[in-house]
């Protein structure tokens, strides 16, 4: 499958702290890819870079064949990247079916049916029977729902969804892993942030490893869970193991 996001060189520095530090990745067509590592190691940084949010200090992403690095959020988002956040904020005091509207109606540049549009995106993140309920009032698995349905509502070709199970039970978590599942089986390439690691290992085609901005690993689940060096980033090298 040829890459639908490439980054080379990709560095971001704030000031002496380089958070990102030369990635190269590329992320197949039509895959689930995961980017994982321990906490500070650059994940939000690198979703901030493809999304936008923060312009590299060096370096070069790609999204079908174009350089994006630079692009402003809403130039993203017409291309066809979506963003779903790690902590939803929809807007409250609008009806669930509203918000998901709000994706409809600012994301891939094209003709559309926005009202079918929403409609999908709700039955799809199983969110049909609360389209009319207010987004104050959902709990916290409906909230990772409406974030999923607002960002698949922007008709995306890439979809970024930064730890869409966090905080949420096993049921809970099996269904968010469905949802994206159904996404990429409908054409959307998923890159996802997660640190449920029996999910991550569950769904991803291929994972990509940070440690500290720095990509030490990559390839199939079962390859990077045997990786040395991933297991040393995780759970630390005992005092006198080889590195």
């Amino acid at each position: 499958m040829s890459p639908i996001l490439e980054t080379t060189g990709l560095t971001r520095r704030f000031r002496d702290l380089v958070a990102i530090n030369d990635v190269a990745l590329a992320v197949p067509e039509g895959s689930i890819c995961s980017l994982i590592g321990p906490n500070g190691a650059g994940k939000s940084t690198f979703f901030n870079l493809v999304t936008g949010y923060l312009p590299p200090t060096a370096g070069w992403i790609s999204f079908r064949g174009e350089r994006i690095d630079g692009r402003g959020t809403v130039s993203l988002a017409r291309r066809g990247i979506a963003r779903a956040f790690q902590i939803a904020k929809p807007f409250p005091d609008l009806t669930v079916a509203d918000n998901v509207r709000v994706g409809a109606l600012f994301g891939r540049a094209g003709p559309r049916d926005v009202g079918a549009v929403v409609r999908d995106a709700l039955a799809l993140a199983g969110l049909a029977g609360h389209a009319d309920a207010v987004a104050a009032s959902l709990t916290v698995g409906y909230l990772r729902r409406l974030e999923l349905a607002r960002a698949i509502a922007a008709r995306p070709l890439l979809l970024l969804a930064d730890e869409p199970c966090a905080g949420l039970n096993h049921t809970e978590t099996e269904e968010i892993v469905a949802i994206l599942r159904e996404v990429r089986d409908r054409g959307v390439t998923v890159l996802l942030v997660e640190h449920d690691m029996a999910a991550v290992m569950r769904i991803s085609d291929r994972i990509f490893v940070l440690d500290a901005g720095i990509k030490i690993a990559e390839g199939t689940p079962d390859e990077v869970a045997n990786d040395r060096r991933v297991i040393a980033a995780y759970l630390g090298t005992p005092e006198g193991a080889p590195s």
